[in-house]
């Protein structure tokens, strides 16, 4: 049944080789568990209902990957999409995070009308490359501080905004957070350096571990009131019936107050981040895998993002982000994996997960801040394929990249990387360049400036 199901000898795999690829591909990805509920705990949301959800979509569209496309490609709520979700979304704009996951829900519809036809391949192609690596780096820059912020490493100043922390000043409480980090952060670079399976999620339990020592040795002293607490997890059995906290609470979204061009601009912005990280993530995967043909296309690609589409679909009602392809499933495919039978591996290895719901909550920031900042590297790699001494590319992506972690919102580097875009290609007089989809695009978010 597997063979006629994946196809394993005509893509000259074995059933062991997809199946320990499959667990390779899990361990990579398996910090979203204990990131992700920290992330979206910032916007109000029941941290043990998230990490169900989370645990729930990511199950649902690896599986979609694996029945529909046959690809070796999981998939789990996308960090930088939790980050806009949360930080931007809930946090800047202040809307309830049931209108943010409404504004996933019909994101979700949408790629799901546009994957069944050639549209979302059409639009993609008609965003500027080098804008694409910008948008990417800046979400790299963002998750890093949003990690150096949860560390403690990064703080409030009154002088300068922000600086370092000082360590001997309240050595017991940021202080011991912020080297504990840093110390994670170092292990996770080198385990990663060193190609040790799973490096990222070793990192973050290392650091946790270090951290409950140093409790035990009075180092780290617990302070609810100031948002520090016990390290140690409760043995306790999962509370299934957290879900509901979250289940179809995208239904009860109220939106008053909130505007359709609001509303609108929250959507587009979704739909516009979603569609970089997915597209980018399968194109840059398979090439890795070898699975693009000669015309650098890759077969199958519109159920591959269908089964995308109904991930972050199926997400939202969930109660999660957005749920998108993850580059991690790059050490699958590493470790020999071809069909989509190493995606139903990892896909059930995320449905288990639930039960151990408890430990994942339970990680404190601090230890999952080495994954953000260094997942934050990742993605800033992209700068490197930007073309410097082509300004009128290069300046857009820079303007995009930067206004990301320093306005602290995903949402406005893009504006501003979309706008910068159009209006220095079309002075300089290279109109020719910019797609109508630029143009409709550019106006969105000018209006968007004007009227809010």
């Amino acid at each position: 049944m597997l063979e006629k199901l994946f196809k394993l000898k005509e893509n000259h795999t074995t059933v062991r080789t997809e199946v320990i690829a499959g667990i390779t591909t899990f361990m990579t990805m398996a910090y979203i568990l204990a990131v992700n509920p920290t992330m979206l705990a910032a916007a109000g949301m029941d941290p043990t209902a998230v990490l169900i959800a989370t645990c729930l979509a990511s199950f649902v569209g690896t599986l979609a990957m694996a029945l529909l496309a046959n690809y070796p490609f999981a998939l789990a709520p996308g960090m930088g999409l939790n980050a806009y979700f949360a930080y931007t979304v809930c946090g800047n704009m202040g809307y309830s995070w049931q209108v943010a996951l409404m504004a996933v829900l019909i994101e979700g519809i949408i790629f799901i009308i546009l994957s069944l036809t050639n549209v979302r391949e059409a639009i993609f192609n008609a965003i500027p490359t080098t804008l694409k690596k910008g948008v990417s780096a800046g979400i790299g820059l963002f998750i890093a501080f949003i990690g150096l912020q949860g560390a403690h490493i990064v703080v409030n100043n009154d002088s300068t905004l922000l600086s370092y922390v000082r360590f001997t000043e309240n050595w017991h409480t940021e202080g011991i957070c912020a080297l504990l980090a840093l110390l994670g952060l170092m292990l996770t670079i080198i385990l990663y350096i060193k190609n040790v399976k799973g490096s990222i999620l070793i990192g973050i339990l290392a650091t946790w571990v270090m951290g409950m020592i140093c409790q035990a040795a009075g180092w780290y002293v617990v302070d609810v009131e100031n948002g520090f607490y016990s390290l140690y997890p409760t043995l306790q059995m999962t509370d299934f019936s957290a879900i509901g906290k979250t289940f179809g609470q995208c239904f009860t979204a109220d939106f008053h107050g909130v505007g359709v061009f609001n509303f609108i601009v929250v959507l587009l912005s979704f739909l516009f981040v979603d569609m970089f990280d997915t597209i980018g993530t399968l194109i840059g995967v398979s090439d890795k895998a070898g699975m693009l043909d000669e015309n650098g296309r890759l077969p199958r690609v519109k159920q591959a993002l269908l089964a995308d589409s109904i991930a972050t679909t199926a997400g939202a009602v969930f109660g999660t982000s957005t749920t998108t392809t993850f580059v991690e499933s790059s050490a699958g495919v590493g470790a020999g994996a071809k069909t989509g039978l190493a995606s139903v591996v990892t896909g059930f290895l995320f449905l288990l997960a639930i039960l151990f719901a408890p430990i994942f909550t339970a990680i404190p920031g601090f230890a999952t801040a080495p994954a953000l900042i260094f997942v934050g590297f990742l993605m800033v790699s992209a700068i490197v394929k930007i073309d410097f001494n082509n300004l009128t590319e290069a300046v857009p992506a820079y303007l995009c990249l930067i206004a990301m972690p320093l306005m602290y919102s995903i949402a406005e580097g893009i504006a501003i990387g979309v706008i910068s875009y159009v209006v220095i290609n079309l002075i300089c007089g290279k109109r020719k360049k910019i797609t109508p989809l630029m143009y409709v695009l550019a106006v969105l978010f000018v209006c968007k400036y004007i009227f809010l």
